[in-house]
């Protein structure tokens, strides 16, 4: 049998045809793959810890390209660390420089806005670094964004308060605790200038606008609490990483603590309007509000005085039966007569 070779002839028709469908090929290929790595950061950026199985799923493919594709980002100098076994996965860690951050359009308007809002807000000191992040920021947006946050700069006047503000320091701590399960020790001083220490399994940070809080199981009281962020001194994560528990709703839970709890007097109300149209009337820092049907909610609230919780009742500006407490539906029919009177 004679096997005969033919040298392939670079002008040949089908010999270029061939060629370039293998070159559309591999840069379609290295197209994709280049997207998935995108796509990948972007995932591990988002949550601390992820399965291989997860990742794989999320992205369409096999947990073996899952794993060339952590070697790739590897390679270009991301941390991925990766834990063996069945409870095992990837995370992306802390390296030597600031990896580039995933920001789609609206992420991107999002942070400029917030970068100029801290360069005024309720964090101390970092006024300064928050302006150099957004110059720089804007300088890589697109002009279509660019003209967004402009747009919103130029709209927008800052009204400054002489509120608390928070030690960004404390701040950070506090919430990489809280992120990664880490049990906290600090000096706390409450709202009669009592100072003691605390041990706490740290959970979510509630900021109402104007403060922080932080939401937390007290070890010592072995109960729920909250702190205000501003009290917070010389905070510390232990490393000691502790189990989960079944926390109530945060925001819930700090609304009812600030609006209700440090109050000599404490009031349900029943409210003849939908929850939301209240909600427009009393923020979550005022009382908490719970919708009955689709006319009628409920008002928690509380006052050190029974005259500033019936004032505060009227001035919602809708009708209302005091729930609890006696004293104060009989304080409102003093006021009443006095008014009639009047």
């Amino acid at each position: 049998m004679t096997v005969i070779l033919q040298k392939f002839n670079p002008e040949d028709s089908n010999f270029c045809k061939i060629t370039a469908k293998r070159a559309a090929w591999h840069t379609r290929m290295m197209l994709d793959t280049s997207a998935r790595l995108l796509r990948l950061l972007s995932l591990l950026q988002v949550r601390r810890d992820w399965t291989g199985a997860g990742l794989a799923e999320r992205l369409g493919v096999t947990v073996r390209t899952v794993r060339r594709d952590v070697d790739r980002l590897r390679s270009l100098g991301y941390p991925v660390q990766a834990s063996p076994g069945v409870a095992g996965g990837y995370r992306l860690g802390a390296g030597g420089a600031l990896p580039p951050l995933l920001l789609d359009d609206d992420e991107a308007v999002a942070v400029a806005v917030g970068l100029r809002t801290a360069a005024g807000g309720t964090v101390t000191g970092i006024e300064e670094t928050s302006i150099r992040a957004l110059a720089k920021l804007e300088q890589v947006l697109p002009s279509r964004l660019r003209h967004r946050v402009t747009a919103l700069q130029a709209s927008t006047v800052p009204l400054s308060g002489s509120g608390p503000t928070v030690d960004p320091d404390v701040l950070t701590v506090v919430a990489g605790a809280c992120r990664g399960f880490e049990r906290l020790r600090f000096g706390y001083r409450d709202r009669d200038g009592t100072v003691s220490r605390r041990s706490v399994e740290p959970y979510h940070l509630v900021h109402t606008g104007r403060r922080w809080y932080l939401m937390a199981w007290d070890v010592d009281r072995g109960d729920w609490r909250t702190f205000r962020v501003d009290r917070i001194a010389a905070a510390t994560a232990t490393g000691q990483r502790f189990v989960p528990r079944d926390p109530p709703d945060a925001a819930t839970y700090v609304s009812e603590a600030v609006s209700v709890a440090p109050y000599r007097h404490r009031a349900r109300v029943s409210l003849q309007a939908p929850a939301e149209v209240v909600a427009e009337r009393v923020p979550p820092t005022v009382g908490l509000l719970e919708a009955v049907d689709e006319n009628t909610c409920v008002l928690t609230t509380g006052s050190d005085s029974l005259d500033a919780l019936a004032v505060h009742l009227v001035l919602i500006g809708v009708d209302f039966r005091v729930l609890e407490p006696p004293e104060l539906v009989d304080h409102i029919r003093m006021l009443a007569d006095r008014l009639g009177r009047a």
